[in-house]
C-alpha cells in the first residue's frame, strides 16, 4: 500500500490552476479556490491562476504558454470534462499533450463512481505530459476537484509518496525531446 516516506524530503513544485468557464469569474470560482488552497496547505506553489472560456482555441494557447514557462511545473484545469458542445478542455489537451497518462481519469472515475454512482460516467478527466510539464484536467464541481486532488493528485506530486510519485520523475520529463538531444 502507498505511503509518505516522511524520511524523504519534500519537494514542493509550482502549479499553475486554470478554471475553464463561460461564467465564472475569480469571486465565484469556487471549484478554483478549493484548489488553490489545497495546493498551497500541501505546501506547493500556486505559479499562475486564470479563468478561460470554454474555447478549444483559448485554452491550448494557455496551456502552451504555461508548458513554456520554466517556472510551472504542473497545469492542473478545472472544467470543461462534460460531453456537451462547450466541454472542450479534452480536446485542447490532445493538442499540446505529447504523452496520455491514461491511468489518471481511469482512477478518477473509479474514485468518482464510489461517490456518485454512474454520474461518473459523464466525466472526460484526463492527464497527460508536455514540454517537460504534467496536465491534470478535473471536472469544475468543486466536489469534483476535491477527490481528483484529495484521492490522487496530494500524493502524487509529494516527493516523499511511495512507491512511486510523478515528483521523482520531473527531471526525466524532458529527455529525448529535440532541444536535449543536441550537445555542445
Amino acid at each position: 500500500m502507498s505511503k509518505i516516506d516522511m524520511n524523504r524530503p519534500f519537494l514542493p513544485v509550482r502549479i499553475a490552476v486554470m478554471t475553464v468557464s463561460d461564467s465564472r469569474i475569480l469571486e465565484t470560482d469556487t471549484s478554483g479556490a478549493a484548489l488553490v488552497a489545497r495546493i498551497e496547505a500541501a505546501g506547493h506553489t500556486v505559479a499562475a491562476r486564470t479563468i478561460i472560456s470554454d474555447d478549444a482555441d483559448l485554452i491550448a494557447a494557455q496551456l502552451s504558454a504555461w508548458i513554456a514557462d520554466p517556472l510551472v511545473d504542473v497545469i492542473i484545469t478545472n472544467g470543461g470534462t462534460g460531453v456537451t458542445g462547450r466541454d472542450v478542455t479534452p480536446e485542447a489537451f490532445e493538442r499540446v499533450m505529447e504523452k496520455r497518462i491514461e491511468g489518471f481519469g481511469e482512477l478518477f472515475r473509479m474514485l468518482s463512481y464510489q461517490k456518485i454512482g454512474t454520474s461518473t460516467i459523464q466525466s472526460r478527466a484526463v492527464a497527460g505530459v508536455a514540454g517537460g510539464t504534467y496536465l491534470f484536467a478535473l471536472p469544475g464541481s468543486t466536489g469534483a476537484v476535491k477527490d481528483g486532488w484529495d484521492d490522487i493528485l496530494v500524493f502524487q506530486l509529494d516527493s516523499r509518496h511511495r512507491p512511486c510519485n510523478f515528483v521523482e520523475l520531473m527531471p526525466r520529463l524532458r529527455e529525448g525531446l529535440k532541444e536535449n538531444t543536441h550537445h555542445d
